[in-house]
């Protein structure tokens, strides 16, 4: 998924599968981008395992598709997932749809917004006043008819429910400005819209990072000080000489992506000090550490 779309964190697992989703559906493996020949780190001809350096035709055989989809991460992240193909649409018009009541039954948002807080009371009111007149669309319905087709507004609310019964009551609730289990309610931007920093991972260095902070930011030579002190039980390196070196240690992964977190780590203390503080922080590898 990597060479298809790149860092994407924790949703990196949910794109395999959708990407390999997508694969069943189609009949197709894609290529994996941006590779003219295969790793010589890995010994392919050890297994059948190979690099698909173009796309290959995967249709439906005598035997369910089934393919391994993994998952790993700097953070300890280890996950597998087996993925095999839905048996073959038989066109059975006559299944019974599936009932709303039960254990069974999955749990349905109701959105709810409005421009002020009695705005959306007001509306949690009248929804529940409409469905209690008789009207017999399905709770799954009402869902993706205020999900899809209303216009949202700051003050937002979403009603959970097994059943039509748990969704009423939990818009009686909204409605009369009592708090419910079911009933989830904010504003949004009430915070305010502020920077965002993005902390990237390894790949982004250069020789001479951070050197000149050193000399010109007593914040950012300070917090560099207090990271190499937490380093130095661990490396066998000093994280000053890296940073004001030539950049060759750079080159070793043991070196550089303790030295990228210090630096963002020390580049956040010093916006800090000039009163820029964030109402995000993302980034992916050493950049979602720091």
């Amino acid at each position: 998924v990597k060479s298809n779309i790149g860092h994407t964190q924790a949703a990196a697992g949910v794109a395999g599968v959708i990407k390999m989703v997508m694969a069943l559906r189609h009949g197709l493996l894609p290529a994996t981008l941006h590779v003219d020949e295969p790793s010589g780190h890995v010994d392919w001809s050890a297994g059948a395992v190979r690099l698909l350096t173009e796309p290959v035709v995967w249709p439906r055989g005598e035997r369910p598709r089934r393919a391994g989809i993994s998952s790993f991460g700097i953070s300890g992240t280890n996950a597998h997932l087996v993925l095999v193909e839905s048996p073959e649409d038989t066109g059975d018009a006559t299944a019974e749809a599936a009932p709303e009541t039960g254990p069974s039954a999955a749990v349905v948002p109701w959105v709810v917004s409005g421009r002020t807080g009695q705005a959306l009371r007001e509306q949690a009111r009248r929804l529940e006043a409409f469905l209690a007149g008789g009207t017999d669309v399905s709770a799954t319905e009402v869902g993706r008819s205020l999900a899809t087709t209303r216009s949202v507004f700051e003050h937002r609310a979403v009603v959970v429910g097994h059943d039509r019964a748990e969704l009423l009551a939990g818009l009686g609730a909204l409605a009369a400005g009592e708090t419910s289990p079911d009933v989830v309610s904010g504003v949004a931007g009430s915070s305010g819209a502020g920077p965002v920093l993005v902390f990237p991972g390894q790949g982004s260095q250069w020789a001479g990072m951070g050197a000149r902070l050193l000399d010109e930011s007593a914040v950012f030579a300070a917090r560099i000080a207090e990271c190499e002190q937490a380093l130095s039980p661990y490396v066998d390196w000093s994280l000053t000489e890296v940073l004001r070196g030539d950049g060759s240690e750079l080159s070793r992964v043991e070196v550089v992506q303790p030295a990228l977190w210090a630096v963002m780590v020390s580049l956040a203390a010093m916006w800090a000090e000039y009163g820029i503080t964030p109402s995000a922080v993302v980034g992916p590898s050493q950049g979602e550490i720091a």
